[in-house]
């Protein structure tokens, strides 16, 4: 019998760094996530290149792993110039607003800007680059279990919607008008 696996969870999810010491001891001090392991290798046990690098870990929260390669042999890590910097983000959850803007505050004490709090219909988020230039996001959820129930049925209607037109459907027109605005 063959199918599609059954997953339990994201086992970890794995960036470029340009210093593996610089990028842990920045995610224990600014995000408070714990360095559990580390792997080094010349070779790469997938591919067998001779490619010396450091593959670090770093717990964060919720059974979830954050992962980092230094690879000091390969050309400087760039980003895609077609995709803009908003675009591709790690986005971490925190429990409620208040712990939303009392990690603004420390993250700003560190020197960091922060973007935000911005509001998104069913949560809010702030916004900063780590010392890689990777975007990282912070959110809280703020919706009700009416709001993401109707979400989840109206998902299918805008995934066809925006595939026929590019533009944004507007089948949940709640989600685009902020309460406080």
């Amino acid at each position: 019998m063959t199918g599609p696996p059954v997953l339990k969870r994201i086992h970890h999810v794995a960036y470029r760094c340009n210093d593996a010491k610089e990028t842990v001891e920045w995610y224990a001090r600014v995000l408070g996530m714990e360095y559990t392991t580390a792997f080094a290798e010349d070779t790469v046990p997938s591919t067998g290149e001779d490619d010396p690098y450091m593959h670090v870990f770093l717990d964060c929260g919720g059974g979830n792993v954050l992962a980092f390669f230094e690879l000091p042999g390969q050309p400087q890590m760039g980003r895609d110039p077609n995709t803009p910097a908003w675009v591709q983000h790690l986005a971490l959850e925190v429990e409620d607003e208040a712990a939303l803007l009392s990690a603004k505050a420390h993250i700003e004490a560190q020197g960091i800007a922060v973007l935000g709090p911005t509001w998104h219909g069913i949560f809010k988020s702030i916004y900063f680059f780590d010392p890689n230039g990777h975007r990282i996001e912070l959110a809280c959820n703020i919706g009700t279990a009416e709001q993401y129930a109707q979400l989840r049925q109206v998902a299918p209607l805008m995934l066809e919607e925006w595939s026929r037109t590019k533009r944004a459907p507007r089948h949940a027109e709640w989600l685009h008008k902020e309460p406080d605005a």
